[in-house]
Parts: structure tokens; sequence; C-alpha cells
């Protein structure tokens, strides 16, 4: 096969023909520089301002390859909100973080600080309940995980665990809201130990 005609197949153990992941990369590539257009045009303008063709021409992405991978701006808006939320709700046990934290509370909340305007714009779209809303269930899933890896909590009943998570996810958003509503004051370190004091002291 010459260069032209792409790289080779392979075969795993079992026969079976697997080829090389390029296009995966290609995907993921595409995808991010979508979801960075739609980003940084919020900055600019309230998100039901902007059209597709803006998050095209931003991404230099052609509109047939925008509908391969999304139904419609909302389908892109939903995602990038849902990639970030998936990163943030697992870092820690993603990078075996060894510590008691339950989130990486710090991290969050300078990140969410950083993106001030963006944030005002989720608000100002009325889509910020939508956020916390989605932010929910992936922080109480990651903190659930974290509960029952820390083994502190072993001899909880699963129905029990899968409540106190949801309950701290919820006490996270509240506390990211009431953070930001008085102008992020307080250094993420500080908040982050604030929290989980809240945390082990909560379920002790």
């Amino acid at each position: 096969m010459s260069k032209s005609e792409g790289p080779t197949a392979r075969k795993d153990a079992a026969g079976t023909e697997r080829r090389p992941r390029k296009a995966d990369v290609r995907i993921r590539r595409t995808r991010g520089r979508l979801g960075d257009a739609l980003v940084a045009l919020m900055h600019e303008k309230a998100i039901g301002e902007i059209t597709v063709q803006e998050v095209l021409d931003q991404a230099a992405v052609g509109r047939s390859t925008f509908y391969l991978h999304y139904r419609d701006k909302d389908d892109l808006f939903l995602c990038v909100l849902e990639e970030g939320l998936e990163m943030w709700s697992t870092v820690l046990d993603r990078s075996r973080e060894k510590s008691l934290r339950v989130v990486p509370v710090a991290e969050f909340f300078a990140h969410v600080g950083s993106a001030r305007q963006l944030y005002r714009a989720l608000a100002d779209a009325g889509r910020l309940n939508d956020y916390f809303d989605l932010a929910q269930g992936y922080f109480a899933r990651g903190i659930e995980q974290r509960l029952r890896n820390s083994q502190r909590l072993a001899k909880l009943p699963r129905g029990e665990m899968g409540a106190r998570a949801s309950a701290l996810a919820g006490s996270l958003l509240s506390l990211l809201r009431w953070w930001m509503d008085r102008g992020a004051k307080e250094a993420p370190r500080a908040i982050d130990e604030l929290f989980h004091r809240i945390v082990w002291k909560g379920l002790s």
C-alpha cells in the first residue's frame, strides 16, 4: 500500500482488523475547535444571538462537517458543558490523587472565576440553571466514587451513599453560586478547605 492510500490496518490477537485511531483524533480536534469557537463567541454576545454560521466561521469548519457532529447550536452547547463537567468531576480519580478531597474545588473554582464573563453570559441567557442542573448529576457521581474509594464509609448502605453524594454536590454548587455572586473574593484554596470541612464533619 502506498502512503497515499492511508495507514495499514492491523489485526489483534483474535484476528480482528484494527485500524489506527487517527480518525478519532480528527473528530476530537474538530469538536474541540467548534466548542472553542462557541465559547469565544459567548464572550462577545448572548448565546441566543450567535448563529451556527458564526461558529463555523470562527472555527474554520464547514457546515456539513458541523452537522455530522451536532444537531444544532444548542446540541453543541450542551456537549461543551458536558465535556467540561465530565473532566472536572473525574479528574481526581483519573490523576489518582490520594487525598481525602472529593472534588477539585480549588481548581474548579479558579477556572470558573477566570471565566467570569462566560458565567455572566450563561446567567444573562437564562442558561445558568441548566448548567447547575447538569453539574449536579456529574458531581454527585464523582463524589460518590471518591467517597467509596476513601474506605471511610465502607459500612454505609449504597442508597445512603448516593443520597449523601447528591446532597454534597448540591452544596458544592450552592457554594459556587454564593462565591461568584459575591465577586469571588475568597481564595479558591480557602473555599476548597471550607467545602471539605463540610464534607467530612457532616459524614463523621
